[in-house]
């Protein structure tokens, strides 16, 4: 029986590029409703076992200092490997293992808080082992049908999840009368529901050719462009202000209640979803120039989000998801155009750290610079996008 169903797994017809990439897409949605559910109450979780606002900082620091900067490991492993299908499965698993294994921590008694910990930083590893390989074979199904459109249904799809899953705890968090271990449990049914997808999809689409079979040369150097283009996304993300800021801003001036929070924050993703929809598809067809959007984007969020009107706010975090939704898809774009198959996944790592080294720089100057001025930190930010343009010209004009 067993024989059976492995020889119809391995005989099954292969995936047309489309129906990979909206495969991919399902299983983000469905990897995302876990993940960023589970984000959406990692702070109120870890205070209520005990945790301090240092220990929630550093806990969740770390998590995403992990998921970037390991990715300098598992890039250039997928690469070397070519087991970019083993690297996705094992880091997706990790996901939908850690998360719903939270809703234990608080039956742990003392040990809750370690465990919490322990299982967040681990997800957030999950996230680095596959993303590189992910991306590497999602670049391969979407170079047959446009990478700007292709990646960009993905992050759509991608989007949705992150949209329904912090309302999803949200509305199960409430209907337990604020008990939130019933809603991280509740997270290993999209969990594995991502994971049968993903080993379905894994049988029907071939990974790229390896090194050795392309005519790639081991230690090959990445192209001078992407070191431009990620310097210019560099540039782009650490003038991008956090949703942090935005919502303790928000909240601070008391403009927008707390309970509203997660639901300005699936406003946008919502935005972000149609913004990658957007400039994916005329990625397609005008080229990289349309990734001009993502400074001026990012450049006007500070002036609305932090000022002192509601509706300013709410516009500057649609501007913001936005500006994430560009950053997440198109930008993926053109790095799987800049750099050939085999060094992709290298690509991906070294690109997702350098952002990640952006993204710490950048937040601990923002939150630096709004105590001083709120004035002061948008003219700042501002000037980060003016130099990510004036890198993203650079990386256009080289041939």
């Amino acid at each position: 029986m067993v024989t059976t169903v492995s020889s119809a797994l391995t005989n099954a017809r292969p995936l047309t590029p489309w129906r990979a990439i909206l495969g991919f897409g399902l299983v983000s949605l469905a990897a995302d409703m876990v993940y960023e559910g589970a984000r959406s109450i990692t702070g109120p979780l870890l205070a209520a076992l005990g945790a301090s606002a240092l220990v929630v900082g550093l806990v969740t620091g770390a998590g995403e200092a992990a998921a970037l900067l390991f990715r300098l490991v598992s890039g250039p492993l997928a690469d070397r490997t070519a087991r970019y299908w083993a690297l996705t499965i094992a880091g997706y698993g990790l996901t939908a293992v850690c998360v719903p294994l939270l809703a234990l921590a608080p039956a742990l008694g003392g040990a809750g808080l370690a465990v919490a910990a322990a299982l967040i930083v681990a997800e957030r590893i999950g996230k680095a082992i596959r993303s590189p390989a992910k991306s590497a074979l999602l670049a391969e199904a979407a170079g047959a049908v446009g990478r700007g459109r292709g990646f960009a249904v993905h992050k759509a799809l991608d989007q949705v999840g992150a949209f329904a899953g912090p309302l999803l705890v949200a509305a199960l968090v409430t209907a337990s009368a604020g008990v939130i271990w019933p809603a991280l449990a509740a997270l290993a049914v999209p969990g594995a529901a991502a994971m049968v997808l993903l080993v379905w999809i894994s049988r029907r689409f071939p990974a790229p050719v390896p090194k050795a079979a392309s005519g790639a040369v081991d230690g090959g150097r990445l192209p001078r462009r992407f070191h431009w283009f990620a310097a210019s996304a560099a540039a782009a993300t650490g003038g991008l202000v956090t949703f942090g800021l935005i919502s303790y801003h928000a909240s601070l001036t008391g403009r927008l209640p707390v309970a509203l929070v997660p639901v300005l924050y699936a406003g946008a993703m919502a935005a972000g979803a149609l913004a990658a929809l957007v400039s994916g598809h005329l990625y397609d067809r005008w080229g990289a120039r349309v990734l001009y959007a993502l400074p001026v984007l990012a450049a006007a969020t500070p002036a609305l989000a932090l000022s002192g009107s509601t509706a300013a706010i709410v516009a500057g975090t649609l501007l913001w998801g936005a500006a994430v939704g560009v950053q997440d898809s198109t930008v993926k774009a053109l790095v799987a155009d800049l750099v050939a198959a085999p060094r992709r996944a290298t690509a991906y790592g070294v690109f997702a750290a350098v952002q990640g080294v952006a993204a710490l720089v950048g937040g601990g100057l923002a939150g630096a610079l709004y105590e001083q001025s709120p004035a002061l930190l948008a003219l700042v930010l501002g000037g980060a996008q003016i130099t990510s343009a004036i890198l993203l010209t650079v990386t256009l004009r080289m041939r």
